[in-house]
């Protein structure tokens, strides 16, 4: 498990070193500069652009991030596995078909059974023009910074070993059709992954919007309330229990709040956004919701819409494309430790309870009842008057202790309750709303 000393150097945005013996070096600026400059090197990363060429194109750019994942394993006695996986798609941005590859890198967790939780970012690029695969497209920002915070995410959480496992995920076809997301969504399906958290990162470099505006000190995390893998049964009942404002990547978006609270040093409020994604706009998430697993997205304070899916050109004096120096490595090395952060504590603690049930109907007191999870020290019981939207309310249970609470006096007409579970050293999964069926 992560060490308090790494938690609290990954708080850094500098790439300085504490004095605790297992101190590790934080997100590093300007190695991330120097990934999405290198990134930026292969002209164009459409994923309609050759696999083959050795310098320029997707091919050289997933080539590249497979080595980085490589010597990262190196360096830590080979705790990570590479993987490429691959698929054919075709659809109105690729109309001959074009095979689909992401890279992936997976350093197994120690528990029994290790849950999964994925970090990933699209490498693929494009200009205005979606079908253009030969024009030079930088894609800084959108999604090299992406593509760098996962394998600078790997480089640090790959030196402690985690109770869960943890899947570094460099996607492709995004720009084309999520389908990078749709393939690694169902790759985890079909591996039978327990995947309790999916953290996409898709813009996640940049400080400054369309009309000059600075935002740095915040970033926006999206998350679904209703369910996209809910039947209309299930969405019926979560309507009638309540729960549209706490299904599992809503309680993940909330964790994401409580890791930024908790670590002040990284200075970043995250913005819980109350939608999938932004305004009629999407990303490699949404698949992963499509079949059930609880997935985020990050992405910047405030976009330059000038600054991403343009071509390169100044127009009237205005400067467009997606380069380099309208991008902040600082900014972008915070976003990073927060992931980190993040995953580490989601890493260390059980996955969170499969069922909550609550009974108190024409009661003055609630009974709660929940799942037993395998290796749980505790669970934390949590409620709050149904008109709050966060948790004001918990008590802890111990893990060998039945897996049934009475709360005297709180009555369940008036309350929302949830449970989640604990880890020896306290690290605690995300919570489980109370009340409705087990999750598909």
């Amino acid at each position: 498990m992560i060490k308090h000393s790494l938690l609290a150097a990954l708080l850094l945005v500098a790439p300085m070193v504490a004095h605790a013996k297992d101190a590790t070096p934080a997100a590093d600026p300007a190695r991330l500069k120097a990934d999405v400059e290198k990134l930026v090197s292969f002209g164009t990363r459409h994923t309609l652009s050759s696999a083959t060429d050795p310098k320029r194109g997707i091919g050289a750019a997933r080539k590249w991030g497979a080595a980085e994942f490589g010597r990262i394993s190196k360096a830590c006695g080979g705790c990570l596995t590479v993987e490429r996986i691959a698929d054919r798609f075709d659809g109105p941005r690729a109309p001959g078909g074009v095979i689909v590859e992401n890279v992936l890198a997976i350093q197994k967790g120690s528990g029994d059974p290790a849950h999964v939780i994925i970090i990933a970012g699209h490498i693929d690029s494009r200009v205005s023009d979606v079908m253009n695969f030969t024009a030079d497209a930088p894609g800084a920002n959108d999604d090299a910074s992406g593509t760098a915070l996962v394998i600078e995410a790997a480089r640090l959480l790959s030196r402690q070993e985690h109770r869960a496992t943890i899947v570094y995920a460099l996607l492709s076809g995004e720009e084309q059709g999520l389908w990078g997301g749709r393939l690694l969504a169902r790759h985890a399906k079909e591996k039978n992954w327990p995947v309790t958290a999916m953290l996409n990162n898709d813009i996640v470099g940049g400080i400054k919007g369309t009309d000059g505006a600075i935002v740095d000190n915040r970033v926006r995390v999206f998350s679904e309330g209703i369910r996209a893998s809910e039947d209309l049964a299930a969405q019926l009942a979560r309507r009638g229990i309540g729960g549209e404002d706490d299904g599992p990547s809503r309680a993940l978006a909330k964790a994401a709040i409580r890791a930024g609270q908790e670590s002040p040093a990284i200075g970043l409020e995250v913005l819980a956004v109350r939608r999938p994604d932004r305004f009629r706009r999407g990303g490699d998430h949404l698949p992963s919701l499509e079949l059930g697993y609880p997935a985020i997205r990050f992405t910047v304070g405030i976009e330059d819409y000038d600054h991403q899916h343009q071509d390169l050109r100044t127009d009237n004096g205005r400067k467009y494309g997606d380069t380099v120096d309208e991008m902040d490595f600082a900014y972008l090395a915070r976003v990073t430790a927060l992931n980190v952060v993040l995953a580490s504590k989601l890493a260390a603690a059980p996955p969170a309870p499969a069922s909550v049930s609550i009974d108190g109907a024409v009661s003055s007191n609630t009974t709660i009842k929940w799942s037993p999870v395998a290796g749980a020290a505790a669970y934390r019981i949590h409620w709050r008057r149904a008109d709050k939207a966060d948790w004001t309310d918990s008590r802890r249970v111990a893990g060998d202790a039945a897996a049934e609470l009475l709360l005297p006096g709180v009555i369940v007409d008036d309350h929302f309750f949830g449970v989640s579970a604990l880890a020896a050293d306290g690290s605690e999964s995300i919570v489980t709303f109370g009340g409705l069926p087990s999750a598909p």
